[in-house]
């Protein structure tokens, strides 16, 4: 599934440990080729101790299904709430033992079907059993068979024909209507069969984590909406093997101010995908810097609700204006790091099937961009700053920034800059990082950078999530019934790499509509105090929570 995530270069979407391979502290070019988050066996690990990293926001949507859930929602969801699945760095799929006893797929009369067996110790916080009921109600929940309910993504549960009882309340059979190419991406994560009402789903995690709707190795021990401090303690209702971490701290913080914590001490991991970030931790004793890929894309998304940019001219002229190798140049100034450009919202370069879905739809062409803006009416004024007018009015696009940080000020500074050669004047705007859902949900924007976080390596199951008219992950607001159809058309391939094929070709019609556009991926380097374990950088790795913890 895709989250959304805040374009920031210090504050590191760090999900449960991501692996990471070591950085030399030298100019030799970074490398992302393979995955080391300090590996290390529990029996290496000493017990207690606390994390305590920074997070861009605590989102007021604590429901990680529902649409106004973030990346960072569903960070801090995992600390708390059943994880069923686990994943490899290279994304291998495989159940978490303490959830699940089997997970059986197969076809059936030319369906598939999935066959869940589920631990008899598996229990919620509140005393409630985990059976069967807890999938039904995450299936009836993200199916979008109620509109009520709004949900993130209904991508592969929209598939679904049934999710029945087995030979047991400990068993749920679920059945696709077809062959599902991805049924590993689904039910990763339960909605507790409480939350039964589309207003519960919606308004009850408001400001309010619940929870004893929860299970897992931690629970919550104290949650602060107004400083943004979310503090997790072990959970004396965990059936499995305890957390190594006595605590797991979280705090909400402005890049600069993450920085400045981490030197003092006071966070024990902070990201440093930046130059100047990384310079002022790469002298310190005790610190390593772990870096890998990451599945995470930044793009630049075009409010298509605003009169300017609801004219199609206007949106490619503003997509065809942005050079992306400069602005992948400013990105990665003093990283000594270089990767293509991305040509996919739903895939990596990494992965097979992947392809440049962007090249020949939206390339760097300010000449195209210049006689567009003319034919939609926007003339070059009598001002000498070449910024074009109609009607009175000033081609003026704004663009929020959420970022203190040095290079996020660059971009901002470097998309003024590259728009203003062909006449658009771009109002960057500073605000507060806290800020993140207000502008993306009320959608307090013209342009907007934002990044979109992989929680699976399923990435073309989720071409309606990102694409589809209405859906909740389209921020920019296009699409069509056409293309939904397509998408719809798509999905049922039930071969993965035939489906992979046919999306592409789809993805390239929906860049068509000059909407969104990948700027870059990068590297996710974090720093981190040495001795810390099972933690770091590393694509799609995902792993248990109680294994987190510092190293004897």
């Amino acid at each position: 599934m895709k989250r959304i995530v805040a374009l920031t270069l210090v504050i590191f979407l760090a999900i449960l440990g991501l692996a990471g391979c070591g950085v030399r502290l030298d100019d030799t070019a970074i490398s992302t080729t393979g995955a080391d988050l300090n590996p290390q066996p529990r029996e290496n690990l000493r017990d207690g101790g606390s994390l305590t990293t920074a997070i861009t926001e605590v989102s007021p949507q604590w429901n990680t299904f529902q649409a106004d859930g973030s990346a960072y929602t569903l960070l801090l969801w995992r600390w708390y709430n059943p994880t069923l699945a686990y994943f490899s760095p290279d994304g291998t799929y495989s159940f978490n033992r303490d959830y699940l006893t089997d997970v059986r797929k197969e076809l059936v009369d030319g369906k598939t079907v999935v066959t869940y067996t589920i631990n008899p110790k598996a229990h919620y916080n509140d005393g409630a059993p985990i059976d069967y009921r807890s999938f039904v109600n995450t299936w009836r929940a993200s199916s979008g068979a109620d509109p009520n309910y709004v949900v993130s993504s209904t991508d592969g549960y929209d598939q679904i024909d049934s999710v029945t009882r087995g030979v047991d309340d400990r068993q749920a059979v679920v059945r696709f209507r077809g062959v599902w190419a991805w049924p590993d991406g689904l039910f990763n994560y339960l909605l507790n069969p409480k939350v039964n009402t589309a207003d519960l789903y919606n308004r009850g995690y408001l400001q309010n984590p619940h929870p004893e709707w929860g299970a897992g190795p931690y629970t919550i021990d104290s949650y602060d909406p107004n400083s943004g401090v979310v503090v997790f303690k072990r959970n004396p209702r965990w059936w499995g093997n305890p957390g190594k971490l006595e605590r797991r701290v979280f705090r909400q913080m402005e890049d600069q101010a993450a920085i400045n914590a981490f030197r003092n001490g006071e966070l024990d991991a902070i990201g440093v995908g930046s130059k100047d970030s990384r310079a002022q931790v790469i002298t310190m004793g005790g610190v390593t810097i772990r870096t890998a890929a990451t599945p995470q894309q930044s793009l630049l998304v075009v409010n298509l609700d605003t009169p300017i940019l609801g004219d199609r001219r206007v949106r490619e002229a503003v997509l065809r204006g942005v050079d992306r190798n400069t602005l992948a140049r400013i990105r990665f100034t003093g990283l000594n790091y270089t990767e293509p450009l991305p040509g996919s919202l739903q895939m990596y370069s990494f992965q097979p099937g992947y392809e440049d879905n962007v090249k020949g739809v939206i390339d760097y062409d300010p000449d195209r961009a210049r006689r567009l803006l003319d034919e939609a009416g926007w003339r070059v004024g009598d001002d000498d700053d070449g910024i074009r007018m109609k009607d009175g009015r000033r081609l003026s696009l704004s663009l929020p920034i959420l970022s203190d940080s040095p290079a996020i000020q660059n971009l901002g500074r470097a998309f003024q800059a590259i728009l203003e050669q062909i006449g658009i004047d771009v109002v960057v705007a500073q605000r507060p990082s806290s800020d993140f859902s207000k502008i993306v949900v009320n959608k307090e924007f013209d342009l907007f950078l934002m990044g979109f976080s992989s929680s699976d390596p399923f990435g073309m199951a989720y071409l309606c999530q990102t694409w589809c008219e209405g859906s909740q992950l389209n921020k920019a607001g296009a699409g069509s019934p056409e293309l939904d159809a397509e998408i719809a058309r798509v999905a049922q391939i039930p071969e993965p790499m035939a489906q992979i094929a046919a999306a592409n070709k789809v993805e390239r019609q929906a860049f068509a509509q000059y909407s969104d556009l990948p700027l870059f991926n990068g590297p996710a380097m974090v720093a981190v105090k040495e001795k810390l374990a099972n933690y770091g950088a590393g694509q799609f790795y995902i792993g248990p929570v109680e294994n987190v913890g510092w190293q004897k």
